[in-house]
């Protein structure tokens, strides 16, 4: 069972780590009488309430960068480490958790999981300085863990075993999705009403609410079986080193350039030496933790390619959308219309998914979801610095359904991929979930900030070298600009030069809308490439099938 990301990657264009991963879900259990409305109604409920509470205490940080700089006394750049210690346990824990839940009864393993996120989350409230928060969100990082697993193993709880991998997944990541948004809808509203405090308060009594829920509502037993070895903790020791240190290169690297500090080219050895050595052990053992050979087969690359373009086409939501209305000027409190408005566009689309998916409806299902992202990019791809939230209502929330709408068919046919092979793969299928969602989200939040850097410097020096003050319109605009300081700077030349600042700022800006406008763009041509390839499968599936279809009474006659 995996965790849900922090956003992904959602900090400054770090937020995916925030976003979010999602969990695969267990595999169905053995047919059971239906549960009463009432009591399905109540563990559907307490789903949602264990997502959101792992969700908000993902993308606490994420969405509030600024505002824990003051309490903390840190610059934005040590802010970032919060994410990065939160996410660098939490990006591989989910792969022991199936094994610990499977030897030692889920009963343990979901009190424990709440009884130690909810410690964690009461500690947070003593913090005063950033390196003992640093501290707390590396635990909060383990703790959180159990949390999404629980969140999809109680929305299952509710369905028959026919409908968990429909309406049920559908609406558990439905749940998940909710996550970031929610966060920093209320977020604005809690720092208003208690400063950062406030919202650790928020996270405390969201764990002790969970945890009463968890004790009221026990999830139905599984059986137990000794499935962890001596070589799975060494193995995973050299995972969990790998992964955590992808983390945190993928959530620092942005802001400390990848090529400029040495201790991230230290980290990526760390990371490439640990995730050889597992690999080396886990080809030569018997029965592995992981399964490598069958995770490089043709049928799982092509599902981990389709997860992993689909993290990168959601950081226009997650990495891109929010950073542009940071560039201009734009707080939290004044996009909380934005976020409710792509809240319930999540919910919508997974409500929608969940009315319609079934087993070979997914192409149908991931085209739509397609035209829906690929259109909302491309809208946001023509915004000026007069953008403001209300424009992008519908691109977004034209971007959040086509989220809904496409990963839980995705995640439903690799989990049902992974059963076909036996139980023992689901381990291995959870890998290619971790990789492609938490680092994945990471990495698309890490690769489009980038992009929008490296754009943004284009095209400043494009703009700076059309600004001379030979040009009458531009030393018009610098003396527009200057005039404002006219009654109290007295020194011509310290005026004229206050001016040239003051259009280099604006410069500066329309490079960074210029720069967001690409990123858009690529995202776009992105979901449009995939809907073309997508198109392009179907059609000739179709054809081999009616090929098929048309040789099989020739071989009879044969």
């Amino acid at each position: 069972m995996t965790s849900a990301p922090v956003n992904g990657a959602r900090g400054a264009g770090g937020e995916e780590a925030a976003e979010e991963k999602p969990a695969a879900p267990p595999p169905p259990s053995a047919p059971s009488a239906p549960m009463a409305p009432s009591r399905a109604a109540a563990y559907m409920a307490a789903s949602t309430l264990l997502a959101l509470t792992q969700g908000f205490g993902m993308n606490l940080v994420a969405a509030n960068i600024p505002q824990l700089q003051g309490p903390f006394g840190a610059t934005s750049t040590e802010a970032l480490w919060l994410m990065a210690a939160y996410m660098a346990p939490n990006a591989s824990l989910s792969l022991a958790l199936i094994k610990i839940r499977n030897q030692y009864g889920l009963r343990h393993f979901a009190e424990l999981g709440i009884a130690v996120f909810l410690v964690v989350a009461a500690l947070h409230i003593f913090i005063t300085d950033l390196q003992s928060a640093i501290v707390l969100r590396f635990f909060a990082g383990i703790a959180a863990a159990p949390l999404s697993s629980l969140g999809f193993l109680y929305m299952l709880e509710a369905f028959s075993p026919a409908r968990k991998l429909t309406v049920g997944l559908s609406l558990a990541l439905t749940n998940i999705g909710l996550a970031a948004p929610l966060t920093r809808f209320i977020s604005p509203t809690l720092i208003d009403l208690g400063g950062v405090r406030a919202l650790l308060q928020l996270e405390l009594a969201l764990a002790m609410l969970s945890f009463a829920a968890i004790y009221l509502l026990p999830l139905t037993p599984m059986p137990r079986a000794k499935v962890i070895e001596k070589l799975d903790i060494v193995s995973y020791l050299f995972i969990a080193i790998g992964f955590g240190a992808s983390a945190v290169i993928l959530v620092t690297g942005r802001t400390y350039w990848w090529l400029e500090a040495q201790w991230i080219g230290e980290l990526l050895v760390v990371m490439i030496g640990a995730l050889t050595i597992a690999a080396v052990l886990e080809l030569n053992r018997e029965k592995p933790l992981v399964d490598l050979r069958w995770l490089v087969s043709r049928e799982v690359l092509h599902v981990g390619a389709v997860l992993v373009l689909f993290r990168l086409m959601l950081a226009e939501q997650t990495a891109v959308a929010g950073n542009f209305f940071q560039i201009t000027g734009l707080q939290n409190d004044q996009l909380t219309g934005l976020y409710g408005f792509v809240a319930l566009a999540t919910v919508a689309g997974g409500l929608a998914c969940a009315a319609v998916m079934k087993p070979g409806r997914e192409p149908g299902i991931h085209m739509v979801a397609l035209l829906f992202i690929g259109a909302g990019a491309f809208l946001d791809s023509h915004a000026t610095n007069l953008t403001r939230p209300e424009q992008m209502y519908w691109s977004q929330a034209m971007i959040a359904v086509g989220g809904s709408l496409f990963m839980p068919p995705a995640v439903a046919s690799g989990f049902t991929m992974a059963l076909r092979k036996g139980p023992q793969y689901i381990l291995s299928f959870i890998v290619v979930f971790l990789v492609t969602q938490s680092l994945g989200g990471l990495a698309g939040s890490a690769l489009f900030g980038s992009f929008i850097t490296l754009r943004e410097k284009f095209h400043s020096n494009i703009l700076a070298e059309a600004m001379t003050l030979a040009d009458p319109l531009v030393a018009g605009r610098v003396a527009q600009l200057s005039a404002a300081y006219g009654r109290t700077i007295i020194d011509p030349a310290v005026l004229k030069a206050e001016g040239v600042a003051l259009l280099g700022q604006q410069v500066t800006r329309e490079a960074n809308v210029l720069a967001h406008n690409d990123a858009f763009l690529v995202i776009a041509l992105l979901a449009v490439g995939a809907a073309a390839a997508l198109a392009i499968h179907m059609l000739y599936i179709r054809i081999r099938e009616a090929s098929a279809r048309n040789g099989e009474p020739a071989a009879v006659e044969g």
